[in-house]
């Protein structure tokens, strides 16, 4: 694409040129047509012809990493393998560890925002890969490791086995890994970026809740028995109080002075045991006797 733009300078020209095309200088190549010239009456314009660069989505991809790795604090460089069938970029740094981070969260985000610029205006989504020393093929056997021992494990326990939350490229990595196995299926489930793989065994076990809550059967149970359950009294019923019997003649009426009771006797006050009487007794005073004399 070519456009032709004029200035009173060749420097302003090529800006107003950039502005209109809306793009960088290093997006451009600049070719001057006329430096212009000032006359004693009136001057002549420079004129200038700007191409734009047509780079590949491997390239942009490329340009735009190294423009961020310095606002991220990271020395490294980029670098385009190949773009057939994916883009490949390698990275070179300083300190690997520091442009991978643990357990590869640095280069995963950079690899995610690289496969955006790349793919920008595109209708098929093209797959990009960035790597650095060989850190996706070292995951890539680490994780095919642990697919496969974890897998053994769900067939022994019949139980299903869940993975840490995975990017979609490493959830692949464990799918194709399983996939001609024939004792187990895997899939994916939650959402991003927590989303995990479940290896399921073929001899999944199946829990009978109930018999989970019948584990305190076989208990002594609240009347004493020993398994099933209790058996309480219907609502309503009261036990019979024991029949009492009025003091015969001749007993003390004095405060705290129990009943006879059958069976025997007993003197004086017992914990528990009903006194005859509450209170001081009201009966005859001296006087009232004296009265009566």
């Amino acid at each position: 694409m070519e456009n032709i733009f004029t200035g009173k300078t060749v420097e302003e020209a090529v800006k107003i040129g950039l502005e209109t095309l809306g793009v960088k200088e290093s997006d451009v190549e600049v070719e001057v047509l006329d430096e212009g010239k000032k006359r004693l009456i009136g001057s002549k314009p420079a004129q200038v012809r700007l191409t734009v660069i047509e780079r590949t989505d491997g390239e942009r991809a490329v340009e735009f990493l190294e423009g961020l790795f310095p606002l991220i604090g990271a020395d490294a460089t980029a670098q385009l393998k190949s773009e057939d069938e994916k883009i490949v970029i390698e990275l070179t740094a300083a300190s690997a560890k520091s442009i991978i981070g643990r357990r590869g969260e640095i280069i995963d985000a950079v690899q995610t925002l690289a496969g955006a610029v790349a793919n920008i205006g595109r209708k098929d989504y093209k797959r990009v890969v960035v790597d650095c020393e060989n850190y996706r093929e070292d995951r890539e056997e680490t994780l095919k490791r642990v697919a496969n021992k974890l897998a053994a494990k769900a067939v022994r326990l019949g139980k299903r086995v869940r993975l840490e939350p995975m990017n979609p490229y490493e959830r692949r990595i464990i799918h194709s890994a399983l996939m001609d196995n024939p004792d187990v299926t895997t899939k994916s489930e939650g959402k991003e970026p927590g989303r995990f793989v479940v290896i399921i065994p073929k001899n999944l076990r199946t829990y009978d809740k109930r018999g989970r809550n019948d584990r305190g059967r076989g208990r002594n149970d609240r009347n004493g028995s020993r398994g099933g359950y209790s058996v309480k009294p219907r609502y309503g019923e009261r036990k019979p109080y024991p029949k009492r019997e009025l003091p015969a003649e001749g007993t003390p009426e004095s405060s705290g002075t129990s009943f006879k009771r059958d069976g025997g006797s007993s003197s004086g006050y017992r914990k528990g045991s009903f006194s005859g009487f509450f209170g001081t007794y009201l009966g005859k005073d001296t006087d009232d006797e004296n009265k009566d004399e």
